[in-house]
């Protein structure tokens, strides 16, 4: 009799150690299944063009429509466009004006980059005489001078601007400019 007790106690342990380990498996399994979905790689719907891998993003700086100060508008533009002259580009890109419903262009119409250059870290603009047309108004003047200086030192390499009216220097922006915060 005391046999049959050892042996029922150690079936029932077996049993229990099966089911346990049953159990445990396939907790294990179902744990390991479900961080294979969680850490599984990302397939892209569409694959990533030659032209997408070129974006890059620029700060373009404009005018808020309400609140009339100076704002950052993110663009994502195609590198190559900057590696031939980048200082022109970004200021044809402010000509060209905003995308974003709530800001606006300040630039006059009709505004054309002749060329721009470098000089220890002063951008030298060359414009054309129609940025003129902005008559007397010193608020309009400054924040024409801030969105193109605030723009250009986006760049590492600018810490100022100078413009050139028509390849000469012109009393109505005669000095070499930094943005203001």
């Amino acid at each position: 009799m005391k046999k049959n007790k050892i042996i029922i106690v150690f079936l029932t342990l077996f049993i229990l150690l099966l089911i346990g380990g049953y159990f445990l498996l396939s907790y294990l399994k179902n744990k390991s299944q479900k961080e294979d979905e969680l850490y599984q790689d990302y397939i892209p719907e569409q694959e990533i063009s030659e032209e997408q891998y070129r974006e890059t993003v620029v700060n373009l700086y404009f005018i808020n429509k309400e609140s009339k100060e100076i704002m950052a508008e993110a663009r994502a533009i195609d590198a190559r466009t900057l590696s031939i002259n980048p200082y022109k580009t970004l200021v044809e890109l402010l000509i060209q004006g905003t995308q974003n419903d709530n800001l606006e262009k300040i630039i006059p119409d009709g505004v054309k980059v002749y060329d721009s250059s470098i000089e220890g870290g002063c951008v030298i603009i060359n414009l054309s005489k129609e940025i003129l047309n902005i008559g007397e108004d010193e608020t309009l003047k400054n924040n024409i001078i801030n969105t193109i200086a605030k723009t250009l030192t986006e760049l590492t390499e600018v810490e100022s601007v100078s413009f050139l009216i028509e390849g000469e220097e012109n009393s109505v922006f005669p000095d070499e400019y930094r943005p203001t915060k």
